[in-house]
């Protein structure tokens, strides 16, 4: 077996591996189900056909691999054999997901799969071992584009998996065990995908930033220290439409006027948060004004709000306080006011003992660069209920992400794989 030192990456060696994961990157991009763009979606062909694209690369370099009850592929690079067995061996678990948005771009997921893959590659080649199980898993859905939950590959091997998903169904009637059944999965054995938390000593997420803040920085990279929980509703003002030239401005009961004047007051009591220990951001993205004539006073107005901070508490103190100044300004307008709540997830916070290596890795390589809180979900939110997990960003160009424009650097790429082997190396250090 090759010295723990053989483990780190010097800046030679991860230029070159950053060449192989930008060019697996690319060829992953190529799989798609619809034709022009990138469409890759939970348990449909494109995903069993990346799947098996990530076994082939694992292959080439006599790593184990295995598709779990999920859709989920993993890659191994055994433990060091030791006094026990090698099944029983700890584990450290490096990923991300491999399924897309429709009209997606080519690194959001896939960087933070084949970017490890091409590590252990690395590792196996330089018969490099270490005293656990170094894994890599391809979760299949992170997205949720198909059935409209997200994380349900994360979900699964975290045992959070919920039996009311098989019911689901996708834009084609579909359901979610049916698609299971076609891709040679069976919905009932979903439980089996279910690791041992007990025996994982860390899960290390690599990703896009999806921001601009690294490239405001002018760094490669930056630890997360933790995931913003979100909450999202449709919001209803419904006031009387009428004729635009016969009803008086005095007595009007017009719900885009409030909702426009509701609308300011979300960015600005977003805003005043931005220098507080735990900022909230709010949006509200879908407006839909009825009938929608030029020459009719609107009678409805149909909403959106996007409300997220890494802590629930700010994050729910400003809504309550939006919610309270739109129903007070409907009541007082003789509007109608209804707030549908549609999604719900908690902040996570990453592990602070993992997420403190991780930033002093990243200092002592690229300087300075204070950890970042992801705005968007990650399959490390499920992860971090279960066991240590840290998530390592990777600036991207302009911050665009969910987009054919994504794009990133050879060389932030290369500055991933050293401080993702550097990261290992630091536990299998602490290990011994």
């Amino acid at each position: 077996m090759a010295t723990l030192i053989n483990s780190l990456l010097s800046h030679e060696q991860s230029a070159h591996l950053a060449e192989q994961v930008m060019a697996y990157c690319d060829e992953l991009a190529h799989i798609s189900q619809t034709l022009g763009i990138i469409d890759r979606r939970y348990l449909t062909p494109e995903h069993k056909q990346a799947n098996d694209k990530l076994a082939q690369w694992a292959a080439q370099s006599q790593l184990q691999h295995w598709e779990d009850e999920a859709g989920n592929q993993w890659i191994r690079l055994p433990a060091q054999q030791q006094d026990n067995l090698p099944h029983e061996a700890p584990r450290v678990i490096m990923g991300s997901h491999t399924d897309s948005v429709p009209d997606g771009g080519r690194y959001d997921g896939p960087l933070g799969v084949v970017g490890p893959l091409v590590l252990l590659k690395h590792f196996a080649e330089s018969r490099v071992q270490f005293p656990f199980h170094l894994d890599v898993v391809g979760f299949g859905d992170e997205e949720g584009t198909r059935f409209g939950s997200t994380l349900l590959g994360s979900s699964a091997i975290c045992g959070m998996w919920q039996s009311r998903w098989r019911e689901l169904t996708d834009e084609n009637g579909v359901s979610l065990a049916q698609a299971m059944y076609d891709f040679g999965l069976d919905v009932s054995k979903v439980s089996e995908a279910q690791i041992d938390s007990s025996r994982v000593l860390a899960y290390l997420e690599t990703h896009i930033e999806q921001g601009p803040v690294l490239e405001e920085r002018g760094k490669p990279l930056a630890a997360v220290k933790g995931i913003a929980g979100a909450r999202r509703f449709n919001i209803t003002l419904k006031g009387q439409a009428g004729h635009a030239g016969t009803v008086p401005m005095v007595l009007r009961h017009d719900p885009l006027v409030i909702a426009s004047h509701w609308i300011t007051q979300v960015q600005q009591m977003a805003t005043a948060t931005s220098d507080s220990e735990f900022p909230v951001v709010a949006t509200v993205g879908r407006l839909e004004v009825r009938p929608g004539a030029v020459n009719v006073v609107p009678g409805e107005v149909r909403m959106s709000l996007d409300i997220r901070s890494l802590s629930d508490e700010a994050r729910d103190a400003v809504f309550d306080s939006l919610q309270e100044l739109l129903e007070v300004e409907a009541a007082f307008h003789q509007l109608e006011c209804q707030f549908e709540p549609t999604h719900n997830a908690s902040a996570v916070s990453c592990n602070d003992e993992m997420t403190r290596s991780l930033n002093q890795l990243v200092t002592h390589y690229f300087g300075d660069s204070a950890p970042l809180v992801s705005g968007a979900g990650h399959d490390a939110m499920a992860l971090a209920m279960r066991v240590p997990a840290t998530m390592l960003f990777v600036r991207c160009k302009g911050g665009v992400s969910h987009h054919p424009d994504e794009s990133i650097m050879t060389s932030d790429a290369a500055a991933a794989l050293q401080v993702m082997a550097a990261f290992v190396t630091d536990i299998a250090r602490k290990a011994t």
